[in-house]
């Protein structure tokens, strides 16, 4: 494996490295106004949610590595203390990459991507009316990371008002829905990625349940050749484990054409019902999976 020492490094190199592993990463179309109101419209990858009450974005535009100068947006937060983060999804994301062509000082990135600017309500720098969820912030206060090129800026914001789509709510209208917000977030390089479509699945978040852990798992399953570490979380995710009756009615039903074709081979049967739990996880369906795997030994 290689070992990279960061600061010992070319950082050309390290932010292809850093930008390809560290991903995907979300969005944030900065756009902010000068002292006099001229617009700058901007994306940055450096971006995430840091707190829901009170609500916190923070993005941060790097200093550019060619030349160590900083970017429009950095100098209009710096000045007003505003912004408006607006989100991109996948039906704007071509437009998004234009205006992040660094067009010089006063021309505004709305004209040239060919953005609606809408009025914000209670900051100065104008919402993108394309994006589907927009935030009006306050800027709390910005950190600077470093001097040289490269380094970033932590522009903390405070939102104080959010634009949000009717049409990419869920049905109860409590939720965004995944699939119709159409999010993209960036990779390294020139690479994006789609969080929506066939992407997308779920994973149970262990908030009200205690699962009984890895650990827990018996020794001939969780030593397994056939089920990943994926399938093993899901595993050390359950509460209880089903109990014998529930086993031996699930090896009569749904197991009995395997037990029937193995049953001269214990090894083989094992593996059969090893690579069923298997399918059944990948599936979601975890209660079954287990009893695919305890039915071996009942």
């Amino acid at each position: 494996m290689l070992s990279i020492d960061p600061k010992n490094f070319p950082t050309p190199q390290l932010v292809a490295y850093l930008q390809g592993s560290v991903a995907p990463r979300p969005i944030a179309f900065a756009s902010t106004v000068d002292e006099e109101g001229n617009p700058n419209l901007s994306p940055f990858s450096f971006f995430n949610l840091f707190s829901t009450n009170p609500a916190i974005l923070i993005f941060s535009p790097s200093r550019r590595v060619r030349d160590n100068t900083t970017k429009h947006s950095l100098q209009n937060v710096l000045a007003t203390k505003e912004v408006v983060i607006n989100m991109v999804n996948y039906d704007m994301v071509q437009q998004t990459s234009l205006a992040s062509t660094e067009y010089p000082l006063g021309m505004s990135e709305f004209t040239k991507s060919g953005f609606t600017p809408l009025a914000s309500d209670l900051v100065r720098p104008f919402r993108v009316k394309e994006s589907p969820v927009q935030f009006e912030c306050k800027v709390n206060e910005v950190i600077a990371l470093g001097s040289e090129g490269g380094a970033g800026n932590l522009v903390i914001c405070e939102v104080l008002r959010m634009h949000v789509d009717e049409n990419i709510l869920s049905a109860d209208g409590k939720s965004i829905d995944q699939q119709k917000i159409r999010l993209v977030s960036r990779l390294g390089g020139n690479w994006y990625s789609k969080a929506f479509g066939e992407s997308l699945f779920e994973v149970e978040k262990p908030l009200t349940t205690l699962g009984i852990g890895v650990d827990h798992i018996p020794a001939d399953i969780r030593n397994s050749k056939v089920l990943t570490g994926n399938n093993l979380g899901q595993l050390g995710n359950v509460e209880h484990l089903p109990d014998e009756t529930e086993v031996n009615e699930f090896k009569l039903t749904e197991l009995s054409e395997i037990f029937l074709a193995f049953q001269d081979n214990a090894a083989t049967l094992e593996e059969k019902l090893h690579e069923k739990a298997k399918e059944l996880l990948d599936n979601g369906r975890v209660s079954e999976a287990w009893k695919t795997l305890l039915a071996f030994n009942n």
